[in-house]
């Protein structure tokens, strides 16, 4: 296991860190086997948001025993202070912690969702307070419109920032991560396999492992799944590979979808995952889960083309800052059933 000083966080962090977000859906015991087998094996970065149902909880229960052995973030989602103060202590009690090493102000998408937190009675500074009673040690940020992150992260207010960065998702490359690695902050790639969707598993790790960041955040719900990801990070990248990885990234990143959710469909299609798994699936197919997902939205899909207010213009595309053809994808998608 690769470990590297977290910015100017200073820790000493594990490249592969546990993301919790799914353990809410399997068995306590399953969740509790593989938080403790990834503490075992050199795993310290532990991840997961009040947001994510139960999933503190589940960290409190299995690992909260074993506290000195990781760094801790979580997440609030909050925008105002009363609620975001509310929020952050009820995860210390969750977790069954005294101290928050990182609480991050969760999935800021939107120019006004940032001032909101950012106020003088936002959740930045429910975040302060929690810092300055010792409640929590760092302040970062997560969200999905890396060139607006690189903007706001400008101002010193963050140590961290938790963004996509898979073979499909190469985005933060361009202005993101270069101006964190020019602040020395905290830097933490998330979905590596964007949702279950990027096959062969060990080169769709190995991408964000190639690149320069602390941390990569891989959601595992069992033991099996924590060794296929400590095995995909048993050697470094060489000068070869990364120019492979980096090419390949380039080709399935052409659909240039960031996930920020702006693009909003009255039929329920996860705009999104059909976009950034558009590419994916035609040049490699799809994991299981990513196979689930399209027979699951079968319907939706299909019936795209012939809902009538998004004839002439469709509405989701109206919304996208990127003014990507997503009715065009979709089709195609619906064409492959």
């Amino acid at each position: 296991m690769r470990y590297r000083p977290f910015g100017t966080i200073g820790v000493s962090v594990s490249s592969l860190g546990f993301g919790a977000m799914n353990l809410p859906g399997v068995p306590l015991e399953q969740a509790r086997a593989a938080l403790n087998y990834a503490l075992d094996n050199g795993i310290n970065y532990i991840d997961t948001a009040a947001a994510y149902r139960n999933s503190e909880e589940i960290i409190g229960e299995c690992i909260s025993h074993r506290r000195d052995e990781y760094f801790l973030a979580t997440k609030t989602n909050k925008r105002d202070y009363a609620s975001a103060k509310e929020e952050i202590d009820r995860s210390l009690t969750r977790m069954k912690t005294d101290v928050i090493d990182l609480l991050q102000i969760h999935y800021v998408n939107y120019v006004h969702e940032f001032k909101a937190a950012m106020e003088e009675d936002g959740a930045y500074r429910a975040a302060l307070e929690a810092k300055q009673a010792g409640k929590v040690k760092h302040i970062g940020i997560t969200g999905h419109r890396p060139e607006l992150i690189a903007k706001w992260i400008q101002k010193g207010q963050f140590e961290q920032v938790l963004f996509h960065l898979n073979l499909a998702q190469p985005f933060a490359l361009d202005e993101l991560i270069p101006e964190m690695v020019r602040r020395n902050m905290g830097r933490v790639a998330m979905k590596p396999l964007s949702g279950g969707f990027i096959q062969p598993v060990d080169k769709a790790i190995r991408y964000p492992y190639s690149q320069d960041v602390h941390v990569i955040i891989s959601g595992m719900v069992s033991v099996e799944e924590v060794k296929e990801n400590i095995a995909a990070m048993e050697r470094e990248v060489e000068e070869a590979e990364r120019a492979e990885l980096e090419s390949l990234a380039l080709k399935l990143g052409t659909h240039n979808c960031r996930r920020c959710n702006y693009c909003s469909c009255p039929l329920g299609i996860p705009i999104p995952d059909v976009m950034i798994s558009s590419v994916v699936r035609k040049e490699f197919g799809l994991l299981p889960k990513g196979n689930g997902f399209y027979e699951k939205h079968k319907e939706k899909i299909m019936s795209c083309a012939d809902y009538e207010p998004c004839k002439e213009t469709p509405l989701c595309q109206k919304q996208c800052p990127y003014h990507l053809p997503m009715q065009s994808v979709i089709g195609k998608a619906a064409a492959s059933y």
